[in-house]
């Protein structure tokens, strides 16, 4: 999977806060969306509502807020 970039998004249904040691070293900056919805029900909206809520996701990469907002200062 070397040719393929890390995962930004992992959506996780069914309600189980639990990633089931799925692509653990992809994942290591992921940010993870549970749905109490089934699989079966996971429609467009669902989709829709899981992107709208990583968009607006702080995104870190490690590092704290304080250091994220340093590097952007800094650039």
């Amino acid at each position: 999977m070397s040719d393929l970039p890390d995962v930004d998004l992992l959506i996780r249904t069914s309600g189980e806060c639990r990633i089931s040691n799925f692509m653990l070293w992809q994942m290591a900056y992921a940010e993870m969306y549970f749905t109490e919805e089934y699989w079966p029900e996971f429609n467009e909206d669902s989709l829709i509502k899981a992107i709208t809520w990583f968009v607006n996701r702080e995104r870190r990469f490690g590092c704290t807020g304080e250091q994220v907002k340093a590097l952007m200062e800094a650039n």
